[in-house]
């Protein structure tokens, strides 16, 4: 069966054309990360080279050997899959990679019916990647089906893009994420509401939170480091910001993390301000932004919730990250005691 949760339109189609033998060559999955992507990936994959009656069934030899990454026809290409040894290929996907897979998938399958590679983070391809990867695509061979996952197709080449169907995924709503934490995951309901409203909509990210304490713990001391920025000067915030670059050149989806859960935060003092205290994200620091709201006005944190959004498009774009970042803290309004 679909391991994939909420998106059944998606799977509806693939089980269409597979069923009509109209499979794809190359489908582009476009969604926030932990939304399912890899999941979809996973299960198409099993679908392809299941033996089962209804694929996937995920009980035969085949899916099986997949689910545990063990198939020799299915093959993930990502950052931490090979590659070069330089700092630039550990930010990206490089072109020795893309040769690679492009040599393996001249070759027939060698032990199911269709090959599989799947290229986790389309978006950090590089240019010479990008371009390789293109006159794959052009010229489709055989029992080869490619899966791009991308968080971001508008940075990929359109040449890419086209050669591809696109699928959607769409993050769930939080009621559907926190009843299936509960439901089939057996998490208390207090926890389960939590990490349903932190998720986003990806329930990946929340089942990854309910078993790994780190992530909820590391939300909490980026959540105390926003507060020092939020009440320094500006000496602490251009420090914070050089802190920030540094790890952009490494990690530029920690950085985008940081602004999402600024996002979150300052979207929650917004709802405060205007009463909906109910429908906040961090609602175990409900008492905190009562009070934090009280310093500010509300076209403050308006104002300060689009420089945020501004922000993050920016670095999508592959703007200048430290003017960015500096723009952001010049941005970021003191409290005021509206």
């Amino acid at each position: 069966m679909w391991q994939v949760v909420g998106q059944s339109r998606v799977v509806s189609l693939l089980q269409r054309s597979l069923e009509q033998k109209a499979v794809a060559h190359a489908y582009l999955l476009v969604g926030p990360p932990h939304v399912g992507k890899m999941t979809l990936a996973l299960n198409l994959a099993q679908a392809l080279n299941c033996q089962g009656a209804e694929p996937p069934c995920g009980l035969c030899h085949p899916c099986q050997k997949i689910a545990s990454g063990k198939h020799a026809d299915v093959q993930i290409i990502g950052l931490d899959s090979g590659g070069d040894s330089t700092d630039k290929a550990r930010a990206e996907i490089g072109i020795n990679q893309i040769r690679e897979m492009q040599h393996s998938s001249n070759l027939p399958p060698f032990e199911g019916r269709y090959k599989v590679f799947i290229i986790d983070g389309a978006e950090l391809l590089s240019t010479e990647a990008a371009n390789c990867l293109l006159k794959t695509l052009e010229e489709p061979v055989g029992e080869v089906i490619f899966l791009l996952l991308t968080a971001n197709s508008g940075v990929l080449p359109a040449t890419v893009v086209s050669r591809c169907q696109q699928l959607e995924l769409r993050p769930l709503a939080t009621s559907e994420v926190e009843a299936v934490l509960n439901q089939r995951w057996g998490i208390e309901p207090e926890k389960a509401e939590l990490l349903a409203r932190l998720s986003r909509g990806c329930l990946g990210w929340a089942l990854s939170a309910a078993v790994d304490d780190s992530l909820l713990q590391r939300r909490g001391e980026r959540i105390d480091k926003l507060l020092d920025i939020a009440n320094g000067d500006y000496e602490q915030r251009f420090d914070y910001v050089t802190q920030l670059v540094a790890r952009f050149s490494q990690n530029r989806v920690m950085v985008q993390e940081i602004l999402e859960l600024w996002l979150d935060w300052w979207r929650d003092l917004l709802l405060v301000k205007l009463g909906c205290n109910d429908t906040i994200t961090n609602i175990d620091f409900k008492a905190m932004l009562v009070d934090i709201a009280r310093g500010y006005n509300l076209a403050q944190v308006r104002a300060f919730i689009h420089s945020i959004q501004a922000a993050g498009e920016q670095l999508r774009q592959n703007a200048n990250p430290r003017l960015v970042l500096e723009v952001l803290m010049l941005s970021m309004p003191g409290r005021s005691g509206a």
